[in-house]
């Protein structure tokens, strides 16, 4: 991979939340392994997805790389510089070109702000412009999100989901960023508009040249909007791989067994596959399993497994797997 073309690498990233006991003297007990050294790649102008299951690490993932949550360890390089070092004032300038859309339209818009004062928020903490300049750049950004300019004095509570989701959308694009983590944006969503999202956010992609970092459980969705795939389980990722080599040669059983439950639009084809059940619940992120973290539901686990964690290797060409057993 040509490093020129690369806008953000992630370098054995971890993120732990301590455990904590005690009422006077909080001593820490223990650690919640959110992120566990990971490390990947998104190239400019691409998408990358991030999925897994609920809890396995995905938004932690994207608000440790945006430094919303300092990590613990690893470093994730935006353009060359390393964010993880950089602090206040040094910063700021690089936050305006790293957003978020957040998961929950309802929750990440404030009531008591009009539209106009939510997706202007981003231009009067970062003195961009005047009164008038603002004001005009949320006229712009709402039609850019096919939103009405004289929706701007409106609250929250006026709009539905799919609306709100893109007031989150206009708002994100306010300071032109070159990267987008995208955060389970359309899993509040009614189905019938959570198409309307995405064909949104691949519009704005192609106008504006956007990157984005695609977090979602949704592997049909995904398979639509991404270019590449990354597969996380708690908090390693096991499988990342291009869309179509990951979705038609699946090499961590993790990921197969992912795959095998999403619905196949042919009767026929659906009767003839195999349906793969995974047994028993995830494990607890404090207390992870020794060697692979997969090997308590992994229906080809061997000893090996318990004893040695797998290591992160190329298998195919652009095909990375950490499985002992892939081939």
């Amino acid at each position: 991979m040509s490093q020129d073309n690369v806008l953000l690498r992630v370098d054995h990233l971890v993120k732990h939340f301590p455990i904590t006991k005690g009422i006077l003297v909080q001593k820490q007990v223990g650690a919640v392994r959110a992120v566990d050294d990971i490390s990947f790649d998104i190239r400019r102008g691409e998408t990358l997805g991030l999925v897994g299951e609920s809890g396995c690490g995905k938004s932690t993932t994207g608000r440790t790389i945006l430094q919303l949550y300092r990590p613990t360890s690893g470093h994730v390089y935006y353009e060359g510089k390393d964010l993880t070092t950089l602090k206040g004032s040094a910063l700021r300038p690089m936050r305006a070109k790293m957003q978020m859309i957040f998961q929950d339209p309802y929750a990440s818009l404030n009531p008591r702000m009009t539209v106009a004062e939510i997706i202007g928020e981003p231009l009067v903490v970062h003195k961009v412009g005047g009164t008038k300049e603002i004001n005009e750049r949320v006229d712009q950004l709402l039609g850019q999100v096919g939103l009405n300019p004289a929706f701007a004095n409106r609250y929250p509570h006026e709009f539905s989901g799919g609306q709100r989701q893109r007031i989150g959308v206009a708002r994100a694009l306010a300071l032109n960023p070159d990267l987008i983590v995208c955060d389970e944006p359309i899993s509040a969503l009614d189905v019938s508009i959570q198409a309307q999202v995405v064909n949104l956010l691949e519009d704005l992609q192609d106008q504006l040249g956007l990157t984005y970092l695609f977090i979602a459980h949704d592997l049909s969705m995904v398979r639509h909007i991404s270019d590449r795939v990354a597969v996380m389980y708690l908090g390693i990722i096991v499988e990342l791989a291009d869309r179509a080599e990951l979705y038609h040669n699946p090499l961590h059983p993790y990921t197969q067994a992912l795959l095998s439950a999403v619905p196949i639009p042919d009767p026929q084809a659906e009767e003839k596959r195999a349906r793969i059940i995974l047994e028993g619940d995830v494990p607890s992120p404090a207390n992870p399993p020794s060697g692979c973290r997969f090997r308590t539901r992994c229906p080809i686990a061997q000893a090996l497994c318990a004893e040695e964690k797998p290591v992160w290797r190329e298998l195919r060409p652009d095909h990375f797997v950490a499985c002992h057993f892939a081939n």
